[in-house]
């Protein structure tokens, strides 16, 4: 069994898996699982009611979860798969509980070959939120990975700079991180 196997069997069974993106370590779990993600907020200390974001694998995934409209499009075929967490309406198929009951959820689709492929092979959006605890550093190594879990995929050092986040709704920038420069300028285009 390789390692995208044993990964996604821990998935299958509510578990947690450390994974490496573009960016930093995130921990993934089922995010159609209520028990999956309660423990990622549990290993988190994450406060619930705070909205974790998801990552699919190829945008076919991407619209079975998000309300993807017309004008979004542009944006999303530039920057996906990337650095870039994109926060739009979410469908009905995602638990509200990753949304902080906000009817939004944020979406990555990682660059990161491995990530891609747990995703893809899992055949489900997994959670993206970094490995560590909330409010603590960003891990970019896997022994920065504080928080509990069954499984890590070890993809040696990572770059760290966490994921900017766009609401493609209001065309903001909710958090700056990798590429940001560039989004901006996007942006400033669709304004």
């Amino acid at each position: 069994m390789d390692i995208i196997e044993k990964a996604v069997t821990v998935l299958m069974h509510d578990g947690l898996v450390i994974y490496p993106t573009e960016t930093l370590y995130g921990l993934g779990a089922d995010a159609f699982s209520d028990e999956a993600i309660i423990r990622v907020y549990e290993a988190k200390k994450r406060p619930l009611g705070m909205p974790i974001s998801i990552a699919v694998s190829d945008f076919d995934m991407l619209a079975a979860v998000a309300h993807v409209k017309p004008e979004m499009e542009g944006f999303l075929h530039e920057f996906l798969p990337g650095p870039i967490t994109v926060v739009i309406p979410a469908r009905n198929t995602v638990p509200e509980i990753l949304t902080g009951g906000t009817g939004m959820i944020g979406i990555r689709m990682p660059a990161h070959e491995m990530a891609r492929r747990l995703i893809e092979r899992f055949d489900a959006p997994i959670t993206a939120t970094s490995a560590n605890l909330h409010g603590a550093k960003d891990p970019q190594t896997p022994d920065q990975c504080t928080v509990p879990h069954e499984f890590l995929i070890d993809g040696g050092h990572l770059p760290g700079t966490p994921s900017t986040v766009v609401d493609l709704v209001a065309k903001t920038i909710l958090r700056p991180g990798a590429d940001v420069e560039k989004v901006g300028q996007f942006l400033r285009k669709l304004l």
